[in-house]
This record gives C-alpha cells, sequence and structure tokens, in this order.
C-alpha cells in the first residue's frame, strides 16, 4: 500500500508544472523516514554582478529510509509532514 501511495506522489509531481523541484546531495539520514538534503544554487548579485552560492539544508520524507549519505537525489515540494518537513524525495539521481 506504501509503494501505491509513492507511484501516486511521483504521478502527481509529474503532471503538475508549478510543483518546485530540487535536486541535492544527502548529508544525515540518522532520523527515522527523514533524510537532511544540501541543495547549492549559484546566483548572480543583481546589481554587481558577482557570482555567489546559497547552501540550504532541507529536511525531506523518505517513506521507506532507503536513501543513505552521499546520495544525490532529487525532491520535490509537498503538503507538510510535520514542522519543517514539506519536501518529499522523488528518487536518486545518481
Amino acid at each position: 500500500m506504501k509503494d501505491i501511495k509513492q507511484a501516486e506522489v511521483i504521478e502527481k509531481v509529474e503532471k503538475t508544472k508549478t510543483v518546485k523541484k530540487l535536486v541535492g546531495l544527502v548529508i544525515s539520514d540518522k532520523m527515522n523516514k527523514t533524510v537532511v538534503i544540501k541543495t547549492t544554487e549559484r546566483r548572480a548579485h543583481p546589481m554587481y554582478g558577482k557570482i555567489f552560492t546559497i547552501n540550504r539544508k532541507i529536511q525531506a520524507h523518505d517513506e521507506k529510509d532507503e536513501y543513505k549519505c552521499g546520495d544525490t537525489v532529487e525532491i520535490c515540494e509537498t503538503r507538510p509532514y510535520s514542522k519543517n518537513k514539506s519536501w518529499q524525495v522523488i528518487r536518486k539521481v545518481k
């Protein structure tokens, strides 16, 4: 039944175009059904043009606890699972 829910979420994400998707590196998998993902984004300053890096740590839902530290994964924004967790892991990229 859990596999069906995971498949349904993936189908909904692929159908909707407004859902945010990010790719990041798993840096912690110590919590139950939760992984911490580090995303890196490079932007240019609007006035001066200098390139700078923005690093964020995001907690994402991992139903089966199948992703480990060092995995590169794709996550999408979903309904809130808890106070800090409103992202879900879709798939492993590498």
